[in-house]
C-alpha cells in the first residue's frame, strides 16, 4: 500500500494524573501506543511516524527493536503543528493520521478509509455522538450534505453546538495536497494552536470533496485522557467480546465479570464462570466448563475439560477429559494429554504429562517426561534444579509413587515401577519393582520434651 501512517503521540496526558507518557499507559495488557501500531500495521504502509514529545526517550527505548520512525515535536503547538514535524519523512503517495491514544481503533475501518479517500484525496472518519461536548463540529453544507468544516468546540457558535456529527481526527489525505494545505495552517482561534482539522476548510477552497467513513462503534474512536475513561473503555470492550460469544450460544455465568484481554475462541458447550481473565490466544473446544477465577494465557483448551476455580495456566496445552484444579498452577512449555488429573496445588513446569495419568496433591512437576497411567502421590517433587543447570526426570508408564518422594533428576523411573512414600530417589528405578529410601525408625526411651523457661 503506497501510504505512511502518522501517529500523534507527543502529548504529556495531563488528566492520567500519572508521570508516565500518555501513550505509555496499558490498554488490556499493552501500551496505547502499541496496540495503535499492531493496527497500523495491518495496512502494511510504507512507514510509520510517531511524533512523540513527552518522555520521547523512554518511547523510543521501549519500541527500539521495531521498525519505526520517530519524530520529536519539541513544542506541543496543535496537531496542525505535529504533523508539519513529519513532512520531512512523508514520501508515500498518502498519509493517515492516527492518534496514539486510540488504542481500539478498527483495521477494518481504516481500510475503509483508505479506499474511500483514493477517490477524493482526502477523507475522515466521523462519529454520532449524543452527548458532543468536548469534541469538534463536523458541519455539512445543508443542500449537499457534504463536509464543509471542522469547528473545534471553544470556537463553536450555538447552532454548531447543537451539532452531534463529531470528528474523530483520524483522517487520510494526499501526500500532496497535505504538504500544500499544511503550510497554510494558521493559529486564529481560541487555542492559538495549528489546527490539523483546519485542512478540511482548505480542501474546500480547492475545490476538493471531503470523503466521509461514519463509524458505528464508539470503541474503536475513543481516545483515552484520564484514568477513568481508560477504566471504562476497557470494561466496554470485554463486555462487548462478552457478548459476542454469548451470542455463538457461549455461556458466560456474568458478563461484567470477565475480563478477555486477548482473544478468546469458544467451541459449543464452553460455559466461563465468573472472574476469569483471559489473556493473550486462548482456545477453548467444546463442553469445557471454566470454574470461577481462572487466569488463562495463551493457551489451548481441549474437549470437556472441567477446570475448578483459582486456576493460573500459561502457555500450556492440554488435551481432552481433563480435571484441573482447584489451586492449580501450569507454567509455560507444558502439554497435558487426555483424562489427566491435576488435583489441588499441583504446579507443572516445562513438562508432558501422559493420558490417564493423575498428580492430585500438593506436587511440583518441572522439566519432566511423565507416561501413561502415572499415579504421583502428594508432595511428590521433582528437584529438576541444582543451582546452576535444569535437569530432566523422567517416569514411564504405570508407575506409582507414593506420597512425600523426591526425584533428584536426571533420573529415569522406569515402566511399572512403585516408590515407596518418603524416598529419596537419586538413581534410576528398575522396571516393575519396589525402591525406596529411608532412614530407620527410632525410638528413644526417657526423653524430655523441653519446656519453656
Amino acid at each position: 500500500m503506497n501510504l505512511d501512517i502518522v501517529i500523534l503521540a507527543a502529548g504529556k496526558g495531563t488528566r492520567m494524573r500519572s508521570t508516565k507518557p500518555k501513550v505509555m499507559h496499558h490498554f488490556l495488557g499493552k501500551p496505547f501506543l502499541e496496540k495503535v501500531i499492531e493496527t497500523a500495521r495491518t495496512l502494511h504502509p510504507k512507514k510509520i511516524i510517531p511524533i512523540i514529545g513527552y518522555q520521547a526517550e523512554e518511547i523510543q527505548n521501549y519500541f527500539k527493536s521495531q521498525d519505526l520512525h520517530f519524530v520529536i515535536q519539541e513544542q506541543q503547538l496543535g496537531t496542525g503543528h505535529a504533523v508539519i514535524q513529519a513532512i520531512p519523512k512523508l514520501d508515500s503517495e498518502y498519509t493517515m493520521i492516527l492518534y496514539g491514544d486510540v488504542p481500539l481503533v478498527s483495521s477494518n475501518i481504516l481500510q475503509e478509509l483508505f479506499t474511500a479517500t483514493s477517490k477524493t484525496g482526502i477523507g475522515l472518519i466521523t462519529f454520532f455522538k449524543k452527548n458532543s461536548h468536548g469534541f469538534g463540529r463536523i458541519v455539512r453544507n445543508q443542500q449537499t450534505k457534504k463536509i464543509i468544516k471542522i469547528v473545534e468546540e471553544k470556537d463553536c457558535d450555538q447552532s454548531q453546538l447543537l451539532i452531534n456529527e463529531i470528528n474523530t481526527g483520524i483522517m487520510c489525505v494526499k501526500t500532496d495536497f497535505l504538504n500544500q494545505w499544511l503550510l497554510k495552517l494558521n493559529n486564529n482561534n481560541a487555542q492559538k494552536e495549528y489546527y490539523l482539522t483546519d485542512i478540511i476548510e482548505l480542501a474546500v477552497n480547492d475545490q476538493v470533496d471531503i470523503a466521509d467513513v461514519i463509524s458505528s462503534n464508539e470503541n474503536t474512536i475513543q481516545g483515552v485522557n484520564s484514568m477513568r475513561e481508560l477504566i471504562d473503555l476497557e470494561r466496554s470492550y470485554m463486555k462487548e467480546k462478552a457478548q459476542l460469544l454469548i451470542d455463538q450460544g457461549i455461556k458466560i455465568i456474568d458478563p461484567e465479570r470477565i475480563d478477555i484481554r486477548g482473544s478468546l475462541m469458544c467451541e459449543e458447550g464452553v460455559v466461563i464462570d465468573i472472574g476469569c481473565i483471559f489473556e493473550g490466544d486462548v482456545i477453548l473446544k467444546k463442553g469445557t466448563y471454566i470454574g470461577p477465577y481462572n487466569i488463562i494465557k495463551d493457551t489451548t483448551i481441549g474437549e470437556s475439560n472441567q477446570l475448578l476455580a483459582f486456576n493460573h495456566i500459561d502457555q500450556a496445552i492440554i488435551g481432552h477429559g481433563c480435571n484441573i484444579g482447584p489451586y492449580a498452577r501450569i507454567r509455560p512449555a507444558t502439554s497435558l494429554s487426555n483424562n489427566i488429573n491435576i488435583g489441588n496445588f499441583v504446579e507443572l513446569k516445562k513438562s508432558t504429562v501422559g493420558n490417564h495419568t493423575k498428580i492430585n496433591h500438593l506436587s511440583y512437576v518441572g522439566d519432566s517426561i511423565i507416561g501413561e497411567s502415572v499415579n504421583l502421590g502428594a508432595g511428590t517433587i521433582t528437584c529438576n534444579y541444582d543451582g546452576a543447570n535444569k535437569h530432566q526426570t523422567i517416569i514411564e508408564d504405570d508407575v506409582f509413587i507414593g506420597s512425600d518422594t523426591q526425584l533428584i533428576a536426571p533420573v529415569i523411573i522406569k515402566k511399572g515401577a512403585t516408590i515407596g512414600a518418603g524416598s529419596t530417589i537419586v538413581e534410576d528405578a528398575p522396571e516393575n519393582q519396589l525402591t525406596l529410601s529411608r532412614v530407620s525408625q527410632k525410638s528413644i526411651s526417657n526423653w524430655q520434651r523441653p519446656k519453656k523457661k
